[in-house]
């Protein structure tokens, strides 16, 4: 499996997003927590060294599951985890990016997941309420004080990107984007100008990429299941994409692990692009 920088660490470059270990609705705890700590160890044990997750996926249940399963964590596991939205309710994301939110935000995860430093903090989504800087600002002042060790965005445009890399460095992206959502493409391309690694979530688009007649083709003609293609698509999209495709089903952990492996001829590749 090749690697990706993020800041001065390295991970293997199909990651684990574990969103899916908790409840339906990313709500509450998972239906069968033996499952979901199984599913996060097997995870690991598949090569994904990058594992990311939000103090929302709950909330407050995704970070505490991967310290049951995992700590004390593997030396290489890289774990990047995001705060900045908040749930008062299972249908609702709402945006809180007041600095006093995003640092209780932060000492929460570095308490549930049994850490004195975050590898990689990144702010989940701007809030329009609050003025960017002040919100990113307080990140950067997180990282001087050595709670952060990277900091990261989400949800972001290329134009929010400059701005916070005027106030500090950025290593990584995270926004929608996949084989039928390339939306976030000139983000894309900002971030492997700038060397930085970009982190689509949705990967799969919620399963419409599995739907796509392309995709299904492409499958069918070389005995790869429609997700893996979809997956290795990304990665070969372009080498600073980090896909982080997230399960909680054993099974399909180990299908979307595969695609690490799998490479796309260029007949492929334009038949898909």
């Amino acid at each position: 499996m090749s690697t990706l920088p993020i800041g001065n660490l390295s991970v293997n470059r199909l990651g684990f997003g574990a969103m899916r270990v908790c409840g339906p609705q990313v709500w509450g705890p998972p239906q069968d927590r033996a499952n979901a700590l199984q599913v996060l160890r097997r995870a690991y044990e598949l090569g994904h060294n990058f594992f990311d997750t939000a103090d929302s996926y709950g909330p407050e249940v995704s970070e505490t599951l991967i310290a049951e399963a995992l700590h004390p964590y593997p030396k290489d596991l890289v774990i990047g985890t995001k705060g900045g939205l908040v749930r008062p309710s299972a249908p609702r994301w709402d945006p809180d990016g007041r600095p006093e939110h995003l640092r209780r935000a932060l000492e929460g995860s570095l308490t549930r997941l049994r850490l004195e430093r975050i590898d990689l903090y990144q702010w989940h989504a701007p809030d329009p309420k609050v003025p960017f800087a002040d919100s990113f600002g307080a990140l950067a002042a997180l990282q001087q004080a050595g709670k952060i060790r990277h900091l990261g965005l989400s949800n972001v445009s290329v134009a929010q990107l400059d701005e916070a890399r005027r106030i500090a460095t950025v290593v990584s992206v995270q926004n929608s984007y996949n084989i039928v959502d390339r939306a976030s493409e000139t983000v894309l391309q900002a971030c492997e100008r700038l060397g930085i690694a970009f982190l689509p979530w949705y990967p799969l688009g919620a399963g419409s990429a599995l739907q796509w007649p392309k995709v299904k083709q492409v499958a069918a003609r070389i005995s790869a299941s429609p997700a893996q293609i979809a997956l290795a698509w990304l990665l070969a999209r372009s080498p600073v994409v980090l896909p982080i495709p997230g399960t909680g089903n054993l099974e399909h952990l180990e299908e979307n692990a595969a695609a690490a492996a799998l490479e796309l001829s260029a007949a492929d590749r334009a038949a898909l692009d």
